[in-house]
């Protein structure tokens, strides 16, 4: 093994020296099934089992099945020299063959240190996810994550919805391939009616999202504000629950739909953040940009919309009142001539008026 593997000659003394165990325990198994060949003996607790489960960590199940191969190698090469006379052949067919189970039984050491840590690494998983959806994210959630894998992504978008009828796990696994395709990262839990993703890398949260749509159950898809990085993302979580709560508001939901497009549903129910930011980012920049947009989109509205009445209530001409308009769209972004953001505005200058009292 020292004179063809270069990876075990760079392993510690002391893992040298316990996989020579292992090979010298699968040798001396192998002679007493040859002398015993009727009997049935469990093989991974004889030649595994004198390892310590750290070497499982240390030597990948590719290198377990080159050093298999060697020591098969080497036992055939010398079966000439071993085997009784005339026995050679069986000799060699009966290496073949405990060789095979060998390998079976080295498979099997690793399928199950892999079922482990998956269970862990769910459990872990939830942990994390719970404690942002809680608000808790402090040094301890940033480690649990690192120890999941989770690198430093540009941006982090929480997304909450229902999920399918399937088992937890099962759910978890569909929601991590399909953002693994999409070039994401990603954590995701499901807790009770609530399928909750994380996702880290997503310039576009919408159109990432939209990758990830068939791994959610029935009903709304509510995406949250994208944030600089996971121990932010409670901010990000928050919103797109508030968002998820909020839609039973409306009549009908775009899937996904982003939280930011529910405000005034959020405002309504109660959002602290979803008042604040009507207030603060389309009301206060209303008042801040003058020239009478407070006061025109205010009467455009109280009169259902119609430029003519209008105008005849602020004593201006209609274009007056169309240029206004113009400038409170790009102010702030939203339109008092559509019916969805008309409704934004109107509840943004009704929680703006009662916050200045």
């Amino acid at each position: 093994m020292e004179e063809t593997l270069p990876w075990y000659r760079a392993m510690s003394a002391e893992s040298r020296s316990w996989v020579g165990l292992v090979a010298q325990a699968g040798i001396a198994a192998f002679v007493e099934w040859f002398k015993h060949p009727e009997g049935t003996r469990e093989i991974t607790g004889e030649v595994f089992g004198t390892a310590p489960r750290e070497l499982a960590r240390t030597v990948s199940l590719k290198q377990t099945v080159e050093m298999v191969r060697i020591t098969i190698d080497v036992v055939e090469t010398a079966a000439d020299t071993i085997a009784a006379p005339g026995g050679t052949a069986e000799l060699r067919e009966s290496v073949l063959i405990y060789g095979r189970e060998v390998a079976f039984a080295a498979a099997q050491v690793y399928a199950q240190a892999a079922e482990a840590r998956g269970a862990w690494d769910a459990r872990l998983e939830a942990m994390v996810v719970d404690a942002l959806m809680r608000g808790e994210a402090d040094e301890a959630l940033r480690s649990r994550a690192g120890a999941l894998g989770w690198g430093t992504p540009s941006s982090v978008t929480v997304v909450i919805g229902t999920p399918p009828d399937d088992e937890p796990e099962a759910v978890v696994d569909g929601v991590r391939r399909a953002a693994k395709h999409a070039g994401l990262d990603a954590m995701a839990a499901v807790q009770g009616d609530r399928l909750v993703a994380i996702l880290g890398g997503a310039p576009d949260p919408l159109r990432a999202s939209r990758a990830l749509l068939a791994q959610f159950g029935a009903g709304p898809v509510v995406i949250g504000p994208p944030v600089a990085d996971l121990m932010a993302a409670t901010e990000s979580a928050r919103a797109a629950l508030a968002g998820l709560h909020a839609c039973r508001a409306r009549t009908s939901v775009p899937r996904p739909v982003l939280a930011a497009d529910l405000l005034p549903e959020r405002a309504i129910d109660g959002d602290p953040v979803a008042r604040k930011q009507l207030v603060e980012n389309v009301y206060a920049p209303l008042v801040a940009a003058g020239g009478a947009l407070v006061e025109t989109l205010g009467a455009y509205l109280e009169q259902a919309g119609s430029l003519e009445a209008t105008a005849r209530a602020l004593y201006v001409h209609a274009n007056t009142v169309r240029y206004r308009l113009r400038r409170v769209a790009e102010v702030t972004g939203y339109a008092a001539t559509d019916p969805r953001e008309a409704f934004t505005l109107h509840l943004a200058l009704v929680l703006g008026r009662l916050s200045s009292l």
